[in-house]
């Protein structure tokens, strides 16, 4: 009797786990979450972004996320119109606050948005972690590919460190 009831909770406790567990795509990705960026002042919708990696990292948290070395992508959606001057600074702001300050590399991966981003135009950013690149790739723009895991986290930091408002980082992960 005893042993049955162990195995019957053993069983939950599998269940359990598999029924929370994230799963992977057809081809393999793992959608971790979603956010939208605003302008705090006047909580304006600037884009809608989605995080998505093949790799699920060994802990729940954003330093984990950052640190992994799998492929892994944002996917924005702009919902407003932005001058390609503004993404660009805010960028370039958003990697110094993290610490991150090759500027050869961010003006390399920032050279991919020739031009102002458009209400519904798409972005991505991507790392590929067989050839450790990012790729930033803009829809009416262009693209650049940036060599390094160095880059990448840096990169990975500007949503999963600091930025404002911080609940974005988490809102990104919050299907791990």
């Amino acid at each position: 009797m005893r042993r049955l009831l162990i195995a019957l909770v053993l069983l939950c406790v599998t269940f359990a786990s598999s029924a929370w567990a994230l799963n992977p795509d057809a081809n393999g990705w793992y959608h971790t979450g979603d956010a939208v960026r605003t302008k705090t002042i006047f909580n304006v919708k600037v884009y809608a972004i989605g995080h998505d990696m093949k790799c699920l990292p060994a802990q729940k948290t954003k330093q984990a996320v950052i640190d992994a070395d799998c492929d892994k992508k944002f996917s924005w959606v702009m919902k407003r119109d932005v001058d390609r001057s503004k993404i660009m600074d805010a960028l370039k702001e958003a990697y110094g606050m993290n610490g991150y300050t090759d500027t050869t590399k961010i003006n390399q991966a920032l050279a991919a948005f020739s031009a102002d981003l458009k209400d519904g135009a798409s972005v991505s950013i991507s790392y590929n972690s067989a050839n450790k690149t990012t790729t930033f790739w803009e829809q009416n723009g262009g693209s650049a590919t940036i060599a390094g895991v160095d880059f990448m986290k840096g990169t990975w930091s500007i949503w999963f460190g600091k930025i404002d408002p911080p609940s974005m980082g988490d809102e990104l992960m919050n299907k791990l």
